[in-house]
């Protein structure tokens, strides 16, 4: 497709043509970096890099074109995408990522775009990555007109950090399919876009595709994100994987693609909370020393489990079946151990339960295996070595790298994937049924199972394990969901997974923030709040004392707090006044998980407890989004998908930038009021919850 026809096929979609001059691109990034002896975070200081934050803010580098040196070795990678596209639909996807370039490149990319989709089955454009250290800069560094536009390229950096990134190459920030943008070309555009922006301009995003910088006012959002909004009819997984196999759709998760991850860190306290009150529900007591917890998954934002464990002063075993990315927790101090041997887990196990160890082991294996060893031990021993069990595999992707099956090891069940995806599916199944199968035996006996929202037990239905509750609604299975039974009851009160990134870098402003942070929550409980409430903001200050000691910070310095809305206000109310009087450096960005009070409707994990027939309605989540865009959010995010799957979810968030002056104190009040109030005064339908 030429370049003419594009634009006209953009200006009949409605949308702004593309800059030519970004197109052009800029001149050479300079000579590139050794891939030898360098990791994909490129040199060890922004100075010595290669490439510059002012260089990728100039546009696509065409004039010479980087040297496209494919994926590098070492560093995990997306599992292949398996489409099945027909000729006709792979010369479409070609023509759709030829878009960005102009006609005289076209003729160089066309043969390794097809090639990538041949062999990855996707087009992310290798050759265009950055040849920069990825990373969250510290904001003063970032060549651009708003301070708002450095905070969201900041957002957008650390979702790409490899230390944050699941897979860093592909874009893919966690979850294992959950996408920053779809391509390369896409992430320089958006830098130039930034870099160019006013406070009277908005940036508008389609599923990872820069519209352009539309006229604005101040007061409007600075960017728009829309990601997977496919007609319902054709929201299946099927339909996914040709679209984004195409260019014209992607998963953005939750926060992924609204670029407001903050590495394992974001699920660590919510995981903290889910621990300690599944201890309170199930086993009465307070105290969880040499209780076991037992999981799997340490890739993404299960990366938290390990951590969250040692925290809530219980034993946690996690089983993990990639390597890299057991090690990647292990190196970074969220794992205390890893072993590939189950006689040495079970025995550390017992030895840490007997002395009420706090502990947080990886086994390098398929959770299944550790599952039916329990099992084992129960049968041969008559010890129930487990009290808490879930599960965070990516099931909510299981066909496509989400979940891998016992019957095989990781790299032989990665070739299998890639070249008899109907076996894969099948072996899954069967997997799925075998972990049922052990986890109902332990629960018989006393374990405590419950769903952990990432479509676990939905996937095992669906497989034909026994996970069915007699005389329930379709969104309950034999085990409860989180939201269900632990959390919906602080989801209810207004809590949820309240965040901020201190923009400055600097460690020193955090401990500010988290001085500040509990300051507000101890005030608060001074002044009086109801019994509920109070426990929660004890948790919250506990939280917050554990954090410090924890060295939770990977990436940004940021932090999570469970908070309500009268604590999300005075937070920010305080730090919003702190950067004012220069007790804070820089600016401070405040987020969320989209997994809120009202940021998702998602009828299999936060709205599974709604009882008035409204679970699969989407109304909370795009009326969030839209109130949060007109009463002062920086930027807003609208997604299908998320936790639980394609076409389960619709979810929303948010970032709001704090820039210490009076209007963001404003937009403060106001947008942090709706965000929660959205949720919690919805009517009859949010009582039901309870």
């Amino acid at each position: 497709m030429s370049i003419s026809n594009f634009m006209r096929h953009l200006c009949n979609l409605s949308v702004l043509r593309v800059n030519m001059r970004i197109l052009q691109g800029a001149s050479s990034p300079g000579k590139l970096v050794n891939t030898q002896d360098k990791t994909l975070k490129g040199l060890s200081n922004s100075t010595a890099a290669m490439t510059s934050l002012k260089e990728i803010c100039r546009g696509l580098p065409l004039h010479p074109l980087p040297e496209n040196r494919g994926r590098r070795k070492g560093v995990p990678h997306a599992p292949v995408r398996t489409p099945n596209l027909t000729a006709q639909e792979k010369k479409l996807a070609l023509r759709n990522a030829l878009r960005y370039f102009p006609p005289d490149i076209q003729k160089i990319l066309a043969l390794e775009f097809a090639e990538e989709l041949r062999l990855y089955g996707h087009i992310y454009m290798y050759r265009f990555f950055p040849d920069i250290e990825m990373r969250a800069y510290p904001i003063e560094e970032y060549p651009c007109k708003t301070k708002s536009a450095a905070a969201i390229m900041l957002m957008i950096m650390n979702n790409l950090d490899p230390s944050v990134a699941q897979f860093p190459q592909e874009l893919v920030t966690y979850g294992g399919n959950g996408q920053v943008f779809s391509n390369w070309a896409q992430f320089w555009l958006v830098m130039h876009y930034l870099s160019e922006m006013t406070e009277e301009q908005t940036l508008v995003m389609y599923s990872g595709h820069p519209l352009g910088l539309f006229p604005s006012h101040q007061y409007a959002p600075r960017l728009i994100i829309t990601n997977g909004m496919v007609i319902p009819n054709y929201s299946t997984r099927d339909e996914y994987e040709k679209m984004f196999a195409l260019g014209v759709t992607m998963y953005g998760q939750m926060t992924a693609g609204s670029y407001c991850y903050i590495g394992p860190q974001g699920i660590v306290h919510g995981t903290v909370l889910t621990v300690l009150n599944a201890g309170r529900r199930y086993l009465k007591v307070e105290d969880l020393s040499g209780k076991v917890f037992v999981t799997s998954g340490l890739g993404g934002m299960s990366g938290a489990q390990a951590k969250a464990a040692v925290i809530a002063g219980c034993v946690g075993i996690i089983a993990e079946v990639d390597e890299a990315a057991l090690l990647k927790r292990y190196k970074q101090g969220w794992l205390m151990e890893i072993s590939n041997n189950l006689d040495h887990c079970i025995a550390r196990l017992r030895d840490a339960r007997k002395n009420k160890i706090a502990l947080s082991l990886g086994y390098h294996g398929n959770v299944v295996d550790l599952w039916e060893r329990l099992v084992y031990e129960l049968d041969t021993t008559g010890d129930l070595l487990v009290d808490l069990g879930s599960d965070q595999t990516s099931c909510h992707n299981p066909f496509s790298g989400g979940y891998y099956p016992v019957q095989l090891s990781f790299e032989e069940a990665k070739q299998l994937l890639s070249t008899s995806p109907g076996k894969f599916r099948t072996l899954v199944q069967e997997s799925l049924r075998r972990q049922v199968a052990a986890i109902n035996r332990l629960a018989d006996k006393g374990m405590f199972f419950w769903d952990y929202g990432n479509a676990f037990l939905l996937e095992a239905q669906r497989a034909g394990a026994d996970v069915e509750k007699r005389g329930a609604n379709k969104t309950e299975f034999r085990y409860p969901s989180y939201v269900q039974h632990i959390m919906g009851d602080i989801f209810s009160l207004g809590f949820g997974p309240f965040r901020w990134v201190c923009t400055s870098g600097d460690p020193q402003d955090l401990a500010t923030t988290d001085s500040i942070a509990m300051s507000v929550l101890e005030d608060s409980i001074r002044t009086g709040v109801s019994a509920s409430v109070k426990q929660q903001y004890h948790d919250n200050i506990r939280w917050i004392r554990e954090a410090g000691r924890h060295s939770l910070v990977v990436g940004s310095q940021a932090r999570i707090l469970y908070s309500d809305q009268r604590g999300r206000v005075s937070i920010a109310v305080a730090i919003n006044r702190a950067i004012s009087e220069g007790k804070i450096k820089a600016p401070v960005v405040l987020s969320r998980d989209h997994h809120d009070v009202s940021g998702t409707d998602s009828p299999y994990r936060e709205t599974s407890n709604i009882y008035d027939g409204s679970a699969f309605c989407a109304d909370m989540a795009v009326q969030n989004v839209v109130g949060d865009a007109f009463r002062g959010a920086t930027w807003v995010a609208l997604h299908n998908g998320g936790g639980v799957g394609w076409g389960e979810v619709i979810n929303g968030g948010f970032g709001l930038v704090l820039d210490g002056s009076t209007k963001a104190e404003e937009r403060a009040k106001m947008m942090l009021s709706w965000d929660v109030s959205n949720g919690c005064l919805d009517g009859p339908r949010f009582c039901l919850r309870l």
